[in-house]
C-alpha cells in the first residue's frame, strides 16, 4: 500500500476534473470505478475509486482519492491497494507505485 498526501491551494473544481483526467490518461486500462461528492458547510469532500492493470506486476491495482477543499485551500489523500501476488504478504509494489506517481507529478504542477 501506497499513500501521497498533499495540502495546496487551488479551485476545488478544476483540480478535481485535473486528476480525475490524469488518472483516467495515465493508463489504457485505468478505470473510474465509482465515487461521491458532498459539502458540509464551506467544506467540500469528493471520493474517487480507479482501477487499473499493471503490465509490471501482472495484477490489478486501485487508487482511492479523497480531496477536500474550504476556500482554496485543498488538501489530498491518495492511497493505492492491491497489486501483490504473494498469498501472505506483499512482494512487489511496482504497480501501486507507479499507480500513485502518475497522480504525484500531476499534483506537484498544481
Amino acid at each position: 500500500m501506497a499513500m501521497l498526501e498533499r495540502t495546496f491551494s487551488g479551485d476545488f473544481h478544476e483540480v478535481l476534473h485535473t486528476l480525475h483526467n490524469t488518472i483516467l490518461n495515465g493508463s489504457m486500462s485505468a478505470s473510474y470505478e465509482n465515487g461521491n461528492d458532498y459539502m458540509m458547510g464551506d467544506t467540500h469532500c469528493a471520493i474517487r475509486m480507479y482501477e487499473r492493470y499493471s503490465a509490471m506486476g501482472s495484477n490489478r491495482v486501485a487508487l482511492c482519492l479523497m480531496l477536500t477543499g474550504l476556500g482554496d485551500q485543498l488538501h489530498l489523500t491518495a492511497i493505492t491497494a492491491g497489486g501483490s501476488q504473494a498469498m501472505f504478504f506483499k512482494i512487489n509494489t511496482w504497480g501501486e507505485d507507479a499507480f500513485l506517481d502518475t497522480l504525484a507529478q500531476a499534483v506537484d504542477k498544481l
